[in-house]
């Protein structure tokens, strides 16, 4: 069983973006959601596909990714649960550690969060001068929550009327 360990933090300034090494196009959807786990759809660059399942809240999850036809992405991100999260991701190498700069697109244009991943929890990244505070454990900058609250909100106030 894979474990993903990662910290998260907002992005202030864009000196991060003399350092990148990678840029990848993504769009992600969510097709189960609950409290601790998810099952998520991602197509990256639109040539590779991947079905995810994490069960976990904290800095350390489970994690389970298995590639899938593009075809079963398609037709999973049109059942999605909420929005469709679009992205850009800029890989940066930074001092031992590759981060991963998400620059949201759509609904969230404007939210740029940056992710470092770790081989354990006690590892300790130097952090750039270009990240700001720390949002690791927040839920609402997790993905699954950009996803499905604006849904939640619908849903609330259809039931209101």
């Amino acid at each position: 069983m894979a474990k993903e360990i990662e910290r998260k933090f907002l992005v202030r300034g864009d000196h991060w973006r003399d350092l990148v090494s990678e840029k990848l196009t993504l769009r992600q959807a969510y097709i189960a959601s609950m409290d601790d786990r998810s099952v998520r759809v991602r197509l990256t660059n639109d040539t590779v596909a991947t079905l995810t399942m994490k069960i976990g809240r904290a800095m350390t999850r489970d994690e389970f990714e298995y590639e899938i036809p593009i075809a079963d992405a398609e037709e999973l991100l049109g059942n999605a649960i909420g929005l469709v999260i679009e992205k850009t991701r800029y890989k940066v190498p930074f001092k031992g550690f590759v981060w991963e700069v998400d620059v949201f697109r759509g609904a969230h244009r404007g939210l740029v969060i940056a992710e470092v991943e770790m081989e354990d929890e006690s590892d300790d990244p130097e952090l750039p001068d270009w990240v700001g505070r720390e949002v690791t454990g927040e839920y609402r900058y997790s993905n699954q929550a950009l996803a499905t609250q604006f849904e939640q909100e619908y849903d609330e106030l259809s039931h209101s009327a």
